[in-house]
């Protein structure tokens, strides 16, 4: 018992000292926040001039590496890379060692959870790289999407809501609205009744 209190006082530590830190980087950085950020640890920001990153009311991002007890290897990291890219992140949404990345547009809804470790980007990141197809493709996840630990959403993808996505899965093309998803690459297990 004594060892959750001691938990629990780490976390309103972090979020009490993390807090201001970050939305000073915000406020640097020209973030648009919403209300009621929480912030546990460092999240690290890369905006490029005339890009945009948007947050939304209510989000949660777990930088700490115990500030989710499944382990998180890395902090929560938010880019933009190209002039006029997006990142827009919807409400109640929550992030845990998460890094995404946008050369062009990463659209997040509403009440979208993600797993420790995950990485969402639209660009391969090599764009001068002939033997690939360079150019980022836009990503869409939609409302009430859940990310296991360790997954990777890949360029030009769209998750539809209500869909899961299971752990260490690799998502390269498009998922459909309310099933159960998984592998490497990413397929369909099963539908949910909704």
């Amino acid at each position: 018992m004594k060892r959750q209190h001691v938990y629990l006082l780490k976390l309103k530590w972090w979020k009490f000292i993390w807090k201001p830190i970050n939305k000073i980087k915000f406020y640097f950085w020209k973030v648009k926040i919403g209300t009621d950020i929480i912030t546990y640890g460092p999240v690290l920001i890369f905006k490029k001039e005339n890009s945009i990153i948007q947050i939304g009311n209510h989000c949660v991002f777990r930088s700490k590496m115990h500030s989710n007890l499944i382990g998180i290897n890395r902090p929560c990291s938010l880019s933009t890379l190209t002039k006029n890219a997006i990142i827009e992140i919807g409400n109640n949404c929550g992030f845990s060692g998460t890094v995404i990345g946008a050369f062009k547009s990463i659209y997040i809804g509403n009440n979208v959870r993600c797993g420790a470790n995950t990485l969402i980007t639209d660009s391969d990141w090599h764009l001068n790289d002939n033997r690939i197809n360079p150019k980022p493709l836009p990503i869409i996840i939609e409302d009430n999407v859940w990310l296991g630990i360790n997954v990777v959403v890949m360029k030009g993808v769209t998750i539809g809501e209500n869909s899961i996505i299971g752990a260490n899965s690799l998502v390269t093309k498009n998922i459909p609205p309310n099933v159960i998803a998984a592998g490497n690459p990413c397929r369909i297990i099963k539908k949910i009744n909704t």
